[in-house]
């Protein structure tokens, strides 16, 4: 099983590298006509094939991300921090079938990760003006950092407090929007991979509006709220972050197994401002974990502060609306202009950015930790379909999940190849 794991994971980095290089080389072919008017393109955003009068289009993407690294903690007795030096963090491919135009499908696959190899798997209506309904399993609409795709991303990972994001499950979502605001509600089940009835069900509702809403600024402001009924079974609960750093073998803070959580409940504030080629985000989540048979609640939270800017490019676009799904107005990738790509005789574009986030996981009875970080990164994207990023974390964990709650003081470094198309 790991031998044809292996190898299909192989096979799908190698037609990843393939289709990159053509993309980013600029050696798309012409557009290829079929005996019904079909066309068949290969271009920067993957392959498409599209028939007469916009009745259907089929695209076919992917992505590989790369990880490599070293840490070190300060303190002695503990074990190395990263079990391998070089990881894939996602290695996948990504279909998008577009039926006139009122139909979305989207059905997204990752070799790299055994446990939970779908993302999105999604159907999508969009018959009613300004009106998206999707069913299946796709992003709950919650948390800026986690709705913004990780291919665009400013660090490698997300921040600590993404523990508290719910990330993908299968449900229904109804948003809507207009030109400077959105409203999304859903309700949610369990992870298709993992059982759509084994978490509980959720309801996760998301509102942001842009008071700033311009070519040359934005100021973005969202807050969320989610509420999941657990079953009372032998599935425990528990959170944990590693560090923002993938090659992690554990992480420094850990809520253990909560084995007696009734519900979990979230509220989510985030805010925005982008000048230019200048960004600053930054989240406070708060979650409240109550629990069976009268036993005291438990609360925990986490948020992060995060700048970013493009040295020799065009600041971060501003999205309002999704083709389909939950990932309503978020800031989308750095791009490259013709002139910038190494391809054409230029140098790129670098973006520099930092961040301060932090986690606390401890209340009453529950001694996850307390965590503090700061990240430091450059990012060059070298032509289009194309990323090296480079980050240092110093992390602080007083006390850890670790060793009797010891304190832990780390320094990381991690760097990421990155091809999507």
């Amino acid at each position: 099983m790991m031998a044809k794991r292996s190898i299909a994971r192989r096979c799908l980095a190698a037609m990843l590298v393939g289709g990159a290089a053509v993309a980013a080389g600029g050696v798309a072919a012409a557009p290829l006509a079929g005996p019904y008017g079909e066309t068949l393109t290969i271009d920067d955003k993957g392959i498409t094939l599209r028939f007469p009068d916009d009745a259907a289009q089929l695209r076919i993407g992917g992505k590989l991300q790369l990880d490599f690294g070293a840490a070190g903690i300060r303190q002695p007795g503990f074990a190395e921090p990263f079990s391998d030096n070089v990881g894939v963090r996602r290695s996948w491919i990504e279909t998008y079938l577009t039926l006139g135009k009122s139909i979305e499908i989207a059905f997204q696959y990752d070799f790299a990760d055994p446990m939970r190899p779908i993302n999105d798997a999604a159907i999508a209506w969009k018959g009613i003006p300004n009106m998206i309904l999707t069913v299946g399993n796709m992003k709950e609409p919650f948390s800026l950092d986690q709705l913004i795709s990780d291919n665009n991303t400013v660090f490698t990972e997300r921040s600590l407090a993404d523990a508290f994001a719910p990330a993908r499950n299968f449900g229904f979502a109804i948003g809507r929007s207009g030109a400077d605001w959105s409203v999304v509600t859903s309700v949610f089940g369990g992870n298709a991979n993992t059982g759509i009835r084994s978490e509980g069900v959720a309801s996760t509702t998301r509102a942001t509006f842009a008071p700033i809403h311009t070519d040359d600024a934005v100021l973005h402001l969202g807050i969320a709220g989610s509420y999941r009924s657990l079953p009372r079974d032998e599935t425990p609960l528990a959170l944990s972050s590693r560090s923002e750093a993938f090659l992690f073998a554990r992480p420094f803070v850990n809520t253990g197994d909560i084995r007696d959580a009734a519900s979990i409940g979230r509220i989510g504030l985030e805010a925005a401002y982008r000048t230019g080629p200048l960004l600053i985000q930054a989240e406070y989540i708060r979650t409240e974990v109550s629990r069976f048979d009268g036993a005291r609640s438990v609360a925990f939270q986490g948020g992060y502060v995060e700048a970013s800017y493009v040295l020799n490019g065009a600041g971060r676009a501003y999205a309002v609306t999704p083709k389909y799904g939950t990932t309503y107005a978020i800031f989308e990738g750095v791009k490259v202009g013709e002139d910038a790509r190494v391809s054409r005789g230029g140098i790129g574009v670098f973006e520099v950015a930092a961040r301060v986030s932090a986690i606390d996981l401890d209340d009453g009875t529950v001694r996850g930790g307390i965590e503090r970080d700061v990240s430091v990164g450059v990012n060059w994207y070298p032509d289009r379909n194309v990323r090296i990023m480079a980050d240092y974390v110093r992390s602080r964990t007083a006390p850890s999940a670790l060793q009797a709650g010891r304190a832990v003081d780390a320094d990381v470094f991690i760097g990421r190849f990155q091809l999507y198309w």
